[in-house]
């Protein structure tokens, strides 16, 4: 049965995303939709593109991706069907993908041109779901779209390595539902470059001297050496294994969040720093 995920920034309190997989089952009844999210800030084509880039691989080969975040098409943005590391990509051209083309070359682009076939007061969400059921159920690229040769960068922000190897400027890409600041240095990167050395992290005017593997590695310590690091500011490797900012133990309902506690924001800088 075909998968059908879902990325967008309408939010859960419209009706939009329900009219989507609406749209999607009238077409395609037996198809499989799955949300990744609903609640990317509207408009933030960069916290889309890293959730989608660490998301799409745990789908399996064939799965298609409506990924509907500034997705309105005018005379600057056109809409497009991407074949990227064996999977589909449908949205509009508006940098998104370019952070999945950075990494890998896509095996097929296309510009859609279908949204004159549909009937008249077709929306851009009857064009995804036409485009999205076809090619689940194995329709050809060429069908719904022109070849084009490639799509646009949007500034993605990138890892720098200063001259002398001595630390890492990264960037907050992503907050997520915990107030944890991701960014975009990667523990293979970082390892790549320390080279066995020790390294600390390094925001605002914090400084932290230990980086976790990740969350588990917490519960090696006793219960009353956890309860005093609760608050705490700490760094780890998330499951995506990128470079991550928390508070311990932290409710961002009640006792706040890296975001808020310690000030940072999307796009704020974060270096890692190898000792001599």
């Amino acid at each position: 049965m075909s998968i059908i995920t879902l990325t967008t920034d309408y939010g859960l309190k419209d009706h939009f995303a329900g009219i989507l997989k609406g749209k999607i089952f009238s077409i395609l009844p037996e198809t499989n939709i799955v949300d990744i999210t609903h609640t990317i800030d509207k408009f933030n084509v960069l916290e889309a593109s890293y959730l989608l880039s660490v998301s799409y691989s745990h789908f399996p080969k064939g799965t298609v991706h409506v990924v509907c975040v500034d997705a309105s098409r005018n005379a600057d943005t056109v809409h497009i069907a991407m074949l990227y590391d064996g999977h589909f990509f449908i949205g509009a051209d508006n940098g998104i993908f370019g952070g999945l083309t950075n990494k890998l070359n896509a095996e097929k682009i296309v510009q859609i041109n279908i949204h004159d076939r549909l009937i008249n007061g077709s929306s851009d969400l009857d064009v995804f779901a036409t485009v999205a059921t076809h090619l689940a159920k194995g329709g050809e690229m060429n069908v719904i779209g022109a070849p084009l040769s490639e799509i646009k960068k949007m500034n993605v922000l990138v890892p720098i390595v200063d001259q002398n190897a001595k630390s890492i400027r990264g960037n907050v890409v992503y907050i997520d539902d915990f107030g944890n600041c991701v960014t975009n240095i990667s523990k293979n990167y970082i390892e790549e470059i320390a080279k066995g050395r020790h390294y600390s992290v390094r925001f605002s005017v914090y400084t932290i001297k230990k980086v976790k593997n990740n969350y588990s590695d917490f519960k090696n310590n006793s219960t009353a050496a956890l309860k005093s690091m609760e608050g705490n500011e700490i760094a780890l490797f998330n499951q995506d294994n990128f470079l991550e900012i928390a508070i311990y133990r932290s409710n961002p309902s009640r006792s706040g969040s890296a975001n808020t506690l310690l000030g940072l924001k999307m796009q704020d800088v974060v270096i890692v720093e190898f000792a001599e």
